[in-house]
């Protein structure tokens, strides 16, 4: 990838609002010479000290810790001061748009209402739940291997960025989003914890909980750190088998279907995992979109349905990764 090696006359178009006295936002361009390595925090303190001191947003650690300087420009969630403006260009090109996480809920400029996000965020017991000795003599040591368990989920800087990326949040504003949900998986798979229970039942909810995540990817996208929270959410279902709270309904049956199709095919059936899901009533009010997909080419019919090569060791290995079980079906 080629990198900026001399300064660099560059337009800005960036987000203006102030919720006090505007109706509506508007952008604003401003024109900076950027020079070489410049990362977008730079070009947020130049336009508020050399253009215009009324410009807002968030900003502290410049080291990538504290998440303050969350952003997004031409969509995509950033730290400002993580990435550098060469790097953004060479994704988007020179037009580059500087906007808030959230244009909703901007309060002005950059700066917007997160009470949501730790609204959820709180939902979840952010904290380790634990029987203490008041008056410990020896540490409390826990081994690697169990540390190894919480799989980095403890180095999330609340940024907000997977939140405010997130497709199902945007869609239902009940949905805890992937932060949260990442949170209640880091002190679940603490060995020190005493409350999965109460987590798991909070999130096991269809609306808020992790049923409700459409495995988009978004918020592993959007992540700073590369916490991967979609993978913690994944582990999240897995903790309600293991613990007996999966609940026989419509969620649950969908993701408990793909396992029976993957054992009989090798690929998914999807109007099988729909009937699985929903039942044989429920499977007619979808007949009017698997006749148009029948049409395109992107279901067959079920006595049509293909088989992978080798299903001997498919069904093998569904058989050594099935280590829980599910009492609905």
């Amino acid at each position: 990838m080629a990198k900026q090696t001399e300064t660099k006359k560059m337009t800005f178009k960036v987000f203006r609002f102030n919720s006090e006295t505007d109706y509506l936002p508007v952008y604003q361009h401003y024109t900076l010479d950027v020079k070489p390595g410049e990362v977008m925090l730079d070009i947020l303190n130049r336009i508020k000290w050399e253009h215009d001191g009324s410009f807002s947003y968030r900003r502290s650690c410049r080291h990538g810790i504290c998440g303050s300087c969350a952003i997004k420009v031409n969509g995509k969630a950033t730290l400002a001061c993580k990435d550098r403006v060469s790097d953004l260009v060479e994704i988007f090109g020179e037009d580059l748009v500087i906007e808030p996480q959230d244009e909703k809920r901007a309060i002005k400029d950059m700066v917007i209402d997160k009470g949501d996000f730790w609204k959820k965020y709180n939902t979840v017991q952010p904290y380790l739940t634990a029987t203490i000795d008041e008056a410990p003599q020896k540490e409390n040591l826990v081994l690697p291997e169990d540390a190894d368990k919480i799989d980095e989920a403890d180095y999330c800087i609340q940024c907000g960025n997977c939140y405010y990326s997130c497709p199902a949040v945007e869609a239902n504003p009940d949905y805890l989003g992937p932060a949260a949900l990442a949170l209640t998986y880091r002190f679940n798979a603490d060995v020190r914890d005493e409350a999965m229970d109460e987590r798991l039942d909070t999130v096991n909810q269809i609306g808020p909980g992790i049923w409700d995540c459409v495995k988009c990817f978004e918020c592993a996208e959007a992540c700073p750190k590369e916490l991967d929270p979609i993978g913690k959410i994944t582990k999240l279902h897995q903790q309600t088998f293991q613990e007996g709270k999966a609940q026989n309904n419509v969620a649950v049956r969908h993701a408990v279907g793909f396992k029976p199709s993957i054992a009989k095919h090798g690929i998914l059936d999807e109007g099988e995992l729909v009937r699985y899901s929903e039942g044989n009533i429920g499977v007619l009010k979808h007949v009017p979109v698997a006749i148009k997909m029948f049409k395109k080419g992107k279901i067959v019919l079920p006595w049509n349905m293909p088989k992978s090569k080798n299903m001997d060791e498919i069904q093998k290995l569904v058989k050594i990764a099935s280590t829980a079980k599910f009492k609905g079906k």
